[in-house]
Order: structure tokens, then C-alpha cells, then sequence
């Protein structure tokens, strides 16, 4: 691969030359801000062969380097290998920044080049900040990898279909008259949404465009008077237009976004919405319509036409497609609380989605303790028998992600994915990690179970246990209202940092339902990640990951992940209480634990969570496996 690689770098270098380009920057983002992306997006892979979910490359003349967090280092190290692309490990002492290797290694009169739809408008901004004091123009209109990769894979266009109410809990028109009430209150004219969760959640639709995730490819832009989806509309089925169309959503060509942004004009006769030419429907008539207070504005800033939009999720492109004389209301998507807020509708539905899913991981956790050594396994064959034990519940729509099945020393690699030349046999030793998931019409489902599959070490099983008690502090955890991940991911970190060691990812991360397997703004980490944005106020309805850690290069690695759903607990003197519910309900291996490592309060944790998983899973298993699982969820 390594020599596949440098021949991509050659061309893309000759076309830079012939282009007058110094740097090029390729980060890993689709032209609507997703952390996965289709094959049609993956720019970053093409260029560099990593396939993390995570990194941004930069081409120059002399150098190609790849940006990519801790998550990713040992994976990006052996990819990169034979490739001439430098791994620099974000966050790690003296490693710089990418806009500061750019500000320093770009001097006077250079130029600097990417894909503006691939780009957020506030990183664009950024980099425009750092680089013209240097006399660095920036060139983002091009999408050079675009012209050297040949046999580039289409645009998906997955069928769409529409999400029941039973399942998503509120109704396509009150999501939408909840988000114009928000304009209302910003004086916003119009609303441009270009995040695929949050349009799939706002629409009540759901799609396949990008692998595990089912959104559908589209933009979004309401005004108090119309809605119009930019998609493919061929993806449609009738019965979904006619649904859509009930509601007031018009479908518009995908790529018709930038004409109707660069459309919204003041003065400019035209519906705002780019639908026609009626008078009563001049972006400053629809002001006036818009307002809360229809007198004549007290200044000509109020008279401006507003766009609210988030900048940072925004292309670059679309940002600066929109004419001057608009005034843009830079705010985070009024989306995005809502649809990490679980109703009670669909929090209930999450307990039974995991409830199945707690069926088809434990059958699997005993199909392979008992069959280990005894008929030939790998990691791919383990992880398609788990998907088959999936396929047969209920309304199971496919994986919320690619299944990390790894053994030995592959699970050191935080989010390894076997394929067929990493594949290995799993042999009746050591320790094999299930980082897996499900999508279901009642939610979607992330756990992690780090099974014995015979003799481990004292070593092991001393971070085995410890991992675990981090992981049960944070899921027992009581707090008040207001605090956010920042406050309690301590409790995750405390038994290894107890130890020296500590493990290099977040804690936890948001969960969508029936949606993105990683979801904001609501996460566990301990440390303030300037990109990352704010650690949300944990609120009642969301779900969050708690998944600390314990990796060892070369040997094994240790994850133990439940999803916990935040709820209200008493309320006192103090104020409101919060507390978790455990949403997974699969057994933790007691082979792995030492017991006398924990505390009574810990013991009493686990005892109490694997009744609970005896009472909910044991109903659905066969006989044998239901004796197997009243053993391994007995109190320690």
C-alpha cells in the first residue's frame, strides 16, 4: 500500500505545481460536518491510506503529514508505514497543531488549497486568521483529489423512509414548529441545517448514505412560510413526498443549496426560499412577517435579512456562498439539545432495543467461552456470528458501527477493525474485546464487553478489574443538576490513576436514537477540548457512553462499555438530583475480576447490575444458556 500511496502524493503534487499550490489540506468531513462519511468522501483515506474515522492530512512539496487523535496512533503508525506520511499524534507534548504547522511552515505569498464544502466556515475563518498576516492566500474552491482519483466511487443514494411517531415520539410538525419558535425568538428569517442527524431526527426520516448511520444526504433551509430539503429526490418513495409535502417540505435538487444561499439577498425580489417571484415574499417582507415586533426596525442592522446557522457545522463554501448585505446569526442548531434530550417515549424505547440487544451479545459471550478451542474462529467469523444473532431480533436495522472484534494484542488498537490480512484465529487464552452495536426502530445500541477466553494474567486481570470499577463509579454516580462530563469523568479515571496509568480516548460520548452511534453535545472527558466545543449540562433523556479503558501496545487491550441514560433523581434543599440508568444489559466477565480489589460499594454495584441482567436477558435464552448466565451473573 505504502507504494500505492506515493504514486496518489506524486500526482496530487503535480497537479499542485501546475496549479501554483504550496499546501493542500485534506481533512476527513463529507460537506455536512459527519464524523462517517461515504466512499464518495474519502478523500483522506485515498491520500494517506489511513482509514481512522478521525485525522486530517496536509500535502506539500517535501512533506505529507496526517493529524489524528489517541484513539488512532497505533493504527495510523502501521497504516502510514512505507507511505512517506508523518503521523503527528494530536494533543501529545511539542505535537503542533494543524493551523499551527500551516502559520509556521507557510511563508509570504504561498497558497494554501482544500475543498471549501469539506471545511466548517469557523475553521476556514480560523485559518484565514492565522495565514494573511502572513501574506498566505487560501484557495477553497478546488477539489484536486477529486481530479486525480480515477475510479472515485458515486454519491449514495439510499432509499429513504419515514420514522413512525410511535418510534420517534414527537410528530414531524411539532419538531418544526418548535425550531420556528426558535427563530422567532433569534429574529431569524431563515434556517440553514446541513447536519444529516439532526435533519433525519427534525424530519422524522431515515436513510443509508452513509455506512452504519441511516441519514440521507441533504440540506436544509425553512423559513417561517416554507421548508426546502435539497436531496436526491429520486430516493424518495411516493408515499414519503406526499408525507413531506403534508407537512409543508418541498424537495429541491442536492446540489441547488449554494444558488439558493447565494440567493438570499436584501432588496432582491424572490421568495427566500428560492421558489419564486412574488412580491409579498421579499426577503425584507418576510423580515417584517418573521418578526416578533412588525414596527419598523430601529436600526438598519435589524432591517438586514438574518440566517441562523452554526458556523463550525456549515461549509465554508456554503457560508461564503451567502451574499454580504445578509446578517448571519452564528448559534448552534436549535436541533441539537432536542434531539439529545430523549422523550419518554423514545427513552422507553431504548430499554427495549437493549433488552434485545442484551439477548443477541450474551447468547454470543456464551457461544464463545464455550466453543473457543473447539472449532476454528477468527475475528471476522466471531463478529458475522454476532451480526447473525443481531439479524434475528426484532426490528435489528444493522450495526451502528463497523464491529471492533479483537484479540490479543490487536485490541491495544482502540478502534481496530479486522479485515481479511489483519484477521486472526481466537485461541482458548488471553483476552478478546467486543466493541459492537445495533440499530434498531427502537434505538441505537454501543457496548463493549472484554471476554476470558482462558488463562490471563495477575496483570491482566488487576487493570481488567480496575477498569471496571471506574466504569461502575461513573454509572452509580448521584450529582446535581448542572453538572457535565467535566465534573465526573473522574470517576471513570480514579482506580487507574490511582495506579499511574490512565487510558488516551474520552470517557464517553452522546448516543443518537435510531441515529448516529456518536451523537453531541453531551460526553464524559477529562480535559477541555477547545474543538470538541462545550461539555454539555447533563440533562434528563440524554444517553450517554461511559467506557473507560486500559491498552497495552504489542499485547492486549481492556474496554468495558455500558450506554447509561441520564434521569432525574430527588430534589432537595440543594436542588435537583441527577443520577443514571444502565440501558446495556449484558454480564461482565467475573473470570477477569478480583474482587478483593473492590470496594463493598462496587461489589454491591455489580451484584445489583447483574440481577438486573439475569431478570431482563434470561427470559429470552435457551435453557443451557440461561443456567450458563444465572453463573456468570452471580454475586461476588
Amino acid at each position: 500500500m505504502g507504494n500505492v500511496i506515493q504514486e496518489r502524493l506524486a500526482a496530487l503534487r503535480s497537479l499542485m505545481a501546475d496549479r501554483g499550490i504550496d499546501a493542500y489540506l485534506v481533512p476527513t468531513d463529507d460537506f455536512h460536518a459527519s464524523e462517517y462519511v461515504g466512499d464518495y468522501f474519502k478523500c483522506r483515506k485515498y491520500i494517506t491510506g489511513f482509514t481512522g474515522s478521525a485525522g486530517t492530512a496536509v500535502v506539500m512539496k517535501d512533506m505529507a503529514g496526517l493529524w489524528t487523535d489517541g484513539r488512532y496512533f497505533i493504527q495510523a503508525e502501521q497504516q502510514l508505514a512505507g507511505s512517506t506520511v508523518t503521523l503527528f499524534k494530536m494533543g501529545e507534548p511539542d505535537v503542533p497543531t494543524v493551523h499551527e504547522f500551516l502559520e509556521k511552515n507557510l511563508t509570504e505569498g504561498q497558497r494554501l488549497c482544500f475543498d471549501g464544502r469539506t471545511v466548517g466556515a469557523k475553521e476556514a475563518d480560523e485559518l484565514e486568521e492565522k495565514l494573511s498576516g502572513k501574506g498566505v492566500s487560501i484557495v477553497c474552491d478546488v477539489d484536486l483529489i477529486g481530479e486525480i482519483w480515477a475510479d472515485r466511487p458515486a454519491l449514495s443514494c439510499q432509499p429513504v423512509s419515514e420514522l413512525d411517531v410511535k418510534w420517534a415520539g414527537k410528530s414531524r410538525a411539532d419538531k418544526l414548529a418548535d425550531v420556528r419558535n426558535v427563530m422567532k425568538e433569534k429574529k431569524a428569517d431563515v434556517f440553514i441545517l446541513t447536519c444529516l442527524d439532526d435533519i433525519a431526527w427534525l424530519l422524522n426520516i431515515r436513510g443509508g448514505d452513509i455506512a452504519c448511520s441511516p441519514v440521507v444526504l441533504s440540506y436544509l433551509a425553512m423559513t417561517q412560510q416554507e421548508i426546502l430539503l435539497f436531496a436526491n429526490e429520486k430516493v424518495f418513495p411516493g408515499a414519503v413526498r406526499e408525507a413531506l409535502a403534508a407537512d409543508g417540505v418541498a424537495l429541491r435538487p442536492y446540489d441547488d443549496i449554494y444558488a439558493y444561499a447565494a440567493g438570499l439577498s436584501n432588496g432582491k425580489e424572490g421568495d427566500v426560499c428560492g421558489t419564486g417571484t412574488d412580491s409579498e415574499n421579499t426577503p425584507q417582507n418576510l423580515h417584517q412577517k418573521c418578526s416578533d415586533n412588525p414596527a419598523e426596525p430601529d436600526s438598519l442592522e435589524e432591517r438586514k435579512l438574518s440566517v441562523l446557522l452554526c458556523r463550525a457545522k456549515v461549509n465554508s463554501r456554503l457560508v461564503s456562498s451567502i451574499p454580504k448585505n445578509v446578517r448571519v446569526i452564528d448559534e448552534e442548531n436549535p436541533t441539537l439539545l432536542p434531539k439529545a434530550i430523549k422523550n419518554p417515549v423514545e427513552m422507553e424505547n431504548e430499554r427495549i432495543a437493549h433488552i434485545r440487544d442484551g439477548a443477541a451479545v450474551t447468547k454470543f459471550i456464551y457461544w464463545l467461552k464455550k466453543n473457543v478451542g473447539r472449532i476454528p474462529m477468527t475475528e471476522l467469523s466471531a463478529a458475522d456470528y454476532l451480526n447473525s444473532l443481531r439479524a434475528q431480533q426484532e426490528h435489528f436495522m444493522g450495526n451502528s458501527f463497523e464491529p471492533i472484534i479483537s484479540y490479543g494484542p490487536h485490541a491495544a488498537i482502540n478502534h481496530y477493525s479486522a479485515t481479511p490480512e489483519t484477521d486472526i484465529p481466537i485461541e482458548p487464552e488471553g483476552l478478546l474485546l467486543a466493541d459492537t452495536g445495533g440499530q434498531y426502530l427502537e434505538g441505537t445500541t454501543d457496548i463493549t464487553r472484554t471476554i476470558v477466553l482462558g488463562p490471563v494474567t495477575e496483570e491482566q486481570k488487576k487493570y481488567f478489574t480496575a477498569v471496571l470499577r471506574g466504569m461502575l463509579n461513573l454509572a452509580g454516580a448521584k450529582f446535581r443538576y448542572g453538572c457535565r462530563g467535566l465534573n465526573l469523568d473522574y470517576l471513570a479515571r480514579g482506580p487507574l490513576w490511582e495506579l499511574g496509568q490512565d487510558f488516551n480516548h474520552g470517557t464517553g460520548h452522546g448516543v443518537g436514537y435510531y441515529l448516529n452511534v456518536h451523537e453531541g453535545p453531551n460526553d464524559f472527558r477529562w480535559k477541555i477540548v477547545p474543538e470538541r466545543g462545550e461539555s454539555a449540562v447533563l440533562e434528563e433523556g440524554m444517553i450517554t457512553s461511559d467506557e473507560p479503558g486500559y491498552y497495552v501496545a504489542g499485547a492486549y487491550g481492556i474496554r468495558h462499555e455500558n450506554l447509561i441514560l441520564c434521569r432525574k433523581a430527588e430534589k432537595t434543599d440543594f436542588g435537583q438530583f441527577m443520577c443514571f440508568e444502565h440501558l446495556t444489559m449484558v454480564p461482565f466477565d467475573l473470570d477477569g475480576i478480583v474482587p478483593e480489589q473492590m470496594t463493598g460499594r462496587e461489589r454491591e454495584m455489580l451484584n445489583a447490575y447483574h440481577a438486573q441482567v439475569y431478570e431482563k436477558i434470561s427470559p429470552y435464552l435457551e435453557e443451557e444458556e440461561r443456567a450458563w448466565l444465572q453463573e456468570a451473573t452471580r454475586a461476588i
